[in-house]
């Protein structure tokens, strides 16, 4: 093999091939931005990874604003609301009503289909199956990144700017030294039980439901399989829960009042642990972090995704305005302009986690309080439109107004529902 990398560039090299790097890239591309994105998985693996699909409208706009929405529209359920169950008795939070906004229901491995397919038809360089790889001079006018191709290539990757986007045990993360950095942890005490199963919708629209065993949620994936979970200690082992059992736990949360859950076999089972996490500064020098690589929340108020969209939006402004413009003005601000959003998703995610977990140590004046604050929530007009504005997203930060994403959000608003 030969022991010489083979040296290429480009403008944007982009570490990690989830929704952040890929929707960057494809955004970059529409702007006349060269970007090249690598990615240790393989193709079909990546487009396999099962995560949940809520999607902000903020993040429906730019997807359909781009021409990423034609699967999305016709494929995807557009949600008005959720349910909220407390006592056994359901409340509706009603989205339109309450903000004139809604979410659409799109499970993130299509959103991944949708991107890979779109930056391949561009003619898009997207490296899937690399290894070794590193990141190099990010302090630097002249980074680089390294890595191994999949044929056994050394390539060493100069660039302008690094977009790491490799999620929370990628390279570009641990890149930024400790002495240039503070990372903010929080680790919940409650994990996620979660499964597939093969049975028709128990409910058109998200149920979240309160309960003195503890908390439940109720989704779907499609019309045939529907996803399900419910609190549970983090070390639970689900291979050891019979399907019977899991059935069980989840109607004594659920059920009442009309309302029964619909059954079938269970297709996967998993435990998710719950943490929020979030690195300052989401930058160095020339490399930027965005998504997981940055931050991590529980997913209760629905935001992994969401909020990955949002700072590639807030990246991508940044990034037309130096090469278009020659100016760093918004790179420089970057970290700043998207830690704003990132921690109101923190404060909403922990807000929903508490107020609707059960705390196995809480006391009988703690798990009094909890419902009255589901009341409070559920009952008042202002309760109701402070959970409807954050979980169908607040608008995308909009500093660049010559911006692909700007025109996306415009030629969005001006489209029916």
């Amino acid at each position: 093999m030969n022991s010489h990398p083979r040296r290429t560039s480009t403008q944007v090299a982009v570490v990690g091939a989830g929704p952040a790097g890929l929707m960057l890239s494809h955004l970059l591309s529409l702007s006349g931005i060269d970007s090249i994105v690598i990615d240790l998985r393989e193709r079909a693996d990546i487009e396999a990874t099962i995560r949940a699909g809520i999607l902000e409208q903020g993040t429906v706009d730019l997807m359909t604003g781009t021409g990423l929405g034609d699967r999305l529209l016709a494929e995807g359920q557009r949600h008005e609301g959720i349910a909220i169950r407390s006592r056994g008795e359901s409340r509706r939070v009603d989205f339109p009503a309450l903000t004139g906004r809604a979410v659409h229901l799109y499970p993130q491995h299509e959103v991944l289909k949708d991107l890979i397919a779109a930056r391949l038809a561009a003619g898009g360089d997207v490296l899937f199956g690399v290894s070794d790889v590193s990141v190099h001079d990010v302090t630097t006018d002249t980074p680089a990144v390294r890595f191994t191709e999949a044929d056994g290539t050394r390539v060493e990757l100069t660039c302008a700017v690094i977009a790491g986007c490799d999620g929370s045990q990628g390279v570009t993360r641990t890149a930024i030294p400790a002495h240039a950095r503070t990372d903010y942890f929080h680790a919940y005490p409650h994990g996620w039980f979660g499964i597939l199963t093969e049975a028709p919708p128990s409910s058109e629209e998200l149920v979240y439901a309160h309960s003195d065993r503890g908390f439940a949620l109720i989704s779907s994936r499609t019309p045939t399989v529907q996803r399900m979970y419910f609190q549970c200690d983090p070390a639970e082992d689900a291979a050891a829960w019979s399907d019977e059992r899991v059935w069980a736990e989840l109607r004594a949360r659920v059920n009442g009042n009309g309302f029964e859950l619909e059954e079938g076999p269970i297709l996967q089972r998993g435990v998710i642990p719950m943490r929020s996490y979030v690195l300052d500064p989401m930058r160095h020098g020339r490399l930027f972090l965005a998504g997981d690589a940055a931050h991590t929340v529980p997913p209760t108020g629905a935001k992994g995704l969401n909020l990955a969209v949002a700072d590639i939006a807030v990246l991508c402004q940044a990034l037309e305005r130096f090469f278009h413009q020659g100016s760093a003005d918004l790179l420089e601000s970057y970290g700043r302009t998207a830690s704003d959003r990132v921690w109101r998703a923190q404060h909403f995610s922990w807000w929903m986690t508490s107020m609707l977990h059960t705390d196995t140590d809480a006391d009988a004046f703690g798990r009094r309080r909890q419902l009255g604050e589901i009341d409070q929530v559920t009952e008042s007009v202002a309760g109701s439109t402070f959970l409807a504005e954050a979980y169908t997203g607040w608008p995308i930060a909009h500093t660049n107004p010559d911006s692909v994403v700007s025109e996306a959000i415009t030629v969005s608003a001006n489209r029916a529902p």
